[in-house]
């Protein structure tokens, strides 16, 4: 598989931060007005489908740590996953 930006474009990107009752994740990104617990943290189906839940639970600390600095402008802040 070609690991270009159309490959990228076309994973299932999903939000691990905001888990479902059901233990599935919704898609990445929000709709206007749609609030969820925490700040979104997106991943593909693929790299989460190889991360252990401790894994998941660190990687959404590191991104939680990482919004509470303050940056310039709309800069996202990136967190390693």
């Amino acid at each position: 598989m070609s690991k270009g930006l159309r490959s990228w474009v076309r994973a299932n990107w999903v939000d691990v931060a905001n888990r479902r009752s059901d233990g599935s994740y919704p898609k990445c990104g929000r709709s206007k007005g749609e609030k969820r617990r925490n700040y979104p943290k997106c991943l593909p189906m693929s790299k989460v489908r190889n991360m252990s839940a401790s894994q998941i639970r660190a990687a959404v600390s590191r991104k939680q740590k990482a919004e509470r600095k303050p940056r310039k402008g709309k800069r996202p802040n990136y967190a390693r996953t």
